[in-house]
């Protein structure tokens, strides 16, 4: 199986974490959005090495991207067998007439470098896109329908509200720099809502929190990739303001396996939070 960038002991802890779970797959159509992106090509790997390593019967991949953030590690997309490329921006409506088993709706840009560089398109993604894999989801059997949101829903907290408890509703500008971002997710969530509660599409909705690892790219220009590119090149790291602002970080197979366990088995219509509560670390 082709490690796309990934670790092979990686993708390996991920299965053994699944466990009979992947079996779910087993035989399954998976449409994933956002395929060529730091998480996309981890699901790819992952399905191409259940289908090698793991299920009864291979399922089929559907990878949809419009390659507009993916840089050159996403260009390169899985040649495998049960694996098929569209070249799609998710904002225009999709035709596939063949039965879809599980939507991952991953189609996003997740980066402040980009998404200052394209804010129609990242507001975009996230609202008419999701809108338009929710409807394409009401056109067949699905059994399960992830949806990306973001930590980034909560906005920029007071203190008083640290750490945040699920009954804080969020504090985010709808004119700032990030907004585009921040205010896209929190729509994308109220139309998968609507739509579980409308229509019984089975909707579950995932807020990555800094989730890192192998095959983050440089011009994703986010703290890990700068930090690395920076010690690559044997200059100095840039640490922005006085390096007080802290994060906790995920490592990508923690993330997966979560994302994974909340698709097969997550309660439709609720968002779950997946990161480390610990240990929180300051950019300094």
């Amino acid at each position: 199986t082709p490690m796309q960038h990934c670790l092979e002991s990686d993708i390996r802890e991920i299965v053994a974490t699944l466990g009979e779970e992947a079996q779910q797959l087993s035989g399954r159509t998976i449409l994933l959005c956002g395929g060529a992106g730091f998480l996309g090509r981890y699901f790819s790997t992952l399905f191409a090495y259940l289908n090698e390593q793991v299920l009864s019967r291979r399922c089929q991949v559907i990878i949809c991207d419009n390659l507009i953030t993916s840089g050159k590690l996403g260009a390169a997309t899985l040649q495998e067998d049960g694996f098929r490329f569209l070249s799609h921006d998710i904002i225009q409506p999709l035709a596939i007439e063949e039965p879809i088993d599980y939507v991952i709706q991953a189609a996003g840009i997740a980066s402040p470098y980009y998404y200052r560089k394209y804010p129609l398109e990242t507001l975009e993604v996230a609202t008419l896109g999701t809108k338009q894999m929710l409807s394409f989801g009401l056109k067949h059997p699905l059994k399960g329908f992830l949806f990306f949101s973001s930590s980034e829903i909560y906005g920029d907290p007071d203190s008083t509200h640290v750490p945040t408890p699920e009954s804080y509703r969020g504090n985010v500008s709808c004119i700032g720099p990030r907004a585009c971002y921040d205010e896209s997710k929190r729509l994308g969530e109220t139309l998968c809502a609507i739509f579980h509660q409308l229509h019984g599409v089975p909707v579950k909705v995932v807020r990555p929190f800094n989730v890192y690892g192998p095959g983050m790219q440089e011009a994703d220009y986010r703290v890990l990739p700068n930090f690395a590119s920076r010690i690559l090149a044997g200059e100095p790291l840039h640490v922005y303001g006085h390096g007080n602002q802290t994060r906790t970080f995920c490592y990508v197979t923690d993330a997966i396996a979560g994302f994974l366990q909340v698709l097969l088995n997550g309660t439709p219509g609720q968002a779950y939070n997946i990161g480390n509560p610990v240990p929180e670390l300051s950019m300094l």
